[in-house]
């Protein structure tokens, strides 16, 4: 009886705790299935966040293996909390990315206008995007219980193998900053869809220019899922 009054306040408190924080847009909106509140059988909402439509296709195999499933009961509500908190500090060091939580993950995605981007046909990372990869980098310093995927992409301008190549090497670049910044080359894996995956419009100059991103995908890792359910005895 006393452990089963145990879980019940853990899972009262965390559902409190996960339902009062609403200050940052990421999560703000997030509903129960996005707080990681409810039982899903996959990750497909954060999958279609990183990639676009195009869920079926190419390499999604891989990225769902990378991303897990969904998270439910008390420990999804706890992971949740863990998540809107790391949310919110992206959004105050880098306002001018775009965060949003979906699923058990945050979803940063970067364009010409939002923080990391590269100049035409580069793939290095100029002086403005390092300044918010470090900030990004000492966000992930303090979460470390959490894997990291980068994404690259282009628009359709030009040949699909060069587009291909490219968002390799610009997806990569991030990837190796961010390591470089004293994060563990085990948290990351390192994904690029060319011209493949639009999010937008490529026959507007608007449209291409926020295809050429670069998405940064944050879940938790087998420890944060570990001691979440440690916590609220659901192993």
């Amino acid at each position: 009886m006393k452990k089963l009054i145990k879980k019940t306040s853990i899972f009262a408190l965390a559902l409190t705790l996960t339902l009062g924080f609403s200050s940052c847009e990421a999560t703000k909106n997030a509903n129960n299935k996005q707080k990681g509140g409810v039982i899903g059988a996959g990750a497909g909402a954060l999958i279609g966040a990183i990639i676009g439509n195009n869920v079926g296709s190419g390499k999604n195999g891989k990225l769902g293996a990378v991303i897990g499933g969904v998270l439910g009961g008390g420990a999804g509500v706890l992971i949740g909390k863990k998540m809107d908190d790391q949310a919110k500090k992206i959004e105050t060091e880098i306002p001018g990315a775009k965060v949003e939580r979906v699923d058990n993950g945050i979803v940063v995605t970067f364009d010409e206008n939002s923080g990391v981007y590269f100049d035409t046909n580069k793939s290095n990372i100029n002086t403005k995007s390092q300044e918010t990869l470090k900030k990004l980098s000492g966000v992930f310093a303090e979460f470390p219980d959490t894997k990291i995927l980068v994404v690259g992409h282009t628009d359709s301008s030009g040949k699909d193998d060069y587009n291909m190549s490219l968002s390799e090497k610009r997806a990569k670049s991030v990837t190796s900053y961010l390591v470089n910044n004293g994060l563990a080359s085990s948290r990351f894996e390192t994904l690029w869809y060319g011209e493949t995956q639009p999010k937008y419009d490529n026959s507007t100059a608007e449209g291409r220019a926020k295809n050429r991103r670069v998405n940064v995908a944050i879940v938790p890792d087998d420890k944060m899922i570990k001691d979440a359910k440690n916590e609220t005895g659901e192993n």
